[in-house]
């Protein structure tokens, strides 16, 4: 059993690759790559939409399960427990990726401060008021995703993740929407010197004579 474990990680290692490679161009696959792609988009979707950030529905759901709020941040120290949400509310982002599709992105955004008031604590129950508020008189909708602008250098925006105890504030990426119409070549898959070389031996002729020659 434990023999046939590294074996499965490199497959889904390798898999990974491979379907990180083919995704941006899954409608135009052949049948051979279309199979291949569909076969580890089965297995790694269900992993993703796990791993996805946290909806407003969830975040209500997590807070009904505790007493005490607290915020862990991805550098794994904790927001100051006297924190305040200062604000919530939809955001509505329209734009043009550079691939010239015209998109639409909405999140559930809270923002969090601090001041000097060492003894405030924010009770889950306020808070769900404050959501429940919200939802009524803006219209959220609850499915959408949460994002959390917190005060760093600047003003930082975070997802939102729950490990059971804590909430944690999730580092967010930049991306490319558009990286086939974009010009970026794909990546180029690294071979190991001595697969190649046991690759170019397999492939030549064996010479007749005991010579080194073909």
């Amino acid at each position: 059993m434990m023999k046939v474990f590294p074996i499965v990680i490199n497959i889904l290692i390798v898999g990974l690759f491979l379907y990180s490679k083919l995704l941006p161009y899954k409608d135009k696959l052949n049948p051979q790559y279309k199979k291949i792609f569909d076969f580890f988009n089965s297995l790694f979707t269900p992993i993703f939409n796990f791993l996805k950030n946290m909806k407003l529905s969830q975040f209500i759901s997590s807070i009904d399960s505790i007493k005490e709020f607290t915020i862990q941040l991805p550098n794994g120290t904790f927001v100051p427990p006297h924190f305040h949400v200062t604000e919530m509310g939809l955001l509505t982002k329209n734009f043009i990726d550079c691939g010239g599709t015209i998109r639409e992105e909405k999140v559930v955004n809270f923002q969090l401060w601090q001041a000097g008031d060492y003894d405030h604590r924010l009770a889950p129950t306020k808070l769900n008021n404050i959501i429940k508020l919200s939802e009524d008189q803006l219209g959220i909708d609850d499915q959408l995703e949460i994002e959390v602008e917190y005060q760093a250098e600047t003003i930082g925006k975070y997802g939102l993740a729950f490990n059971g105890v804590h909430f944690q504030l999730t580092s967010k990426l930049t991306a490319c929407l558009a990286e086939d119409a974009c010009g970026i070549p794909p990546a180029k898959m690294k071979v190991a010197l001595t697969q190649l070389g046991s690759s170019t031996a397999s492939s030549c002729c064996t010479p007749s004579d005991g010579s080194s020659c073909c």
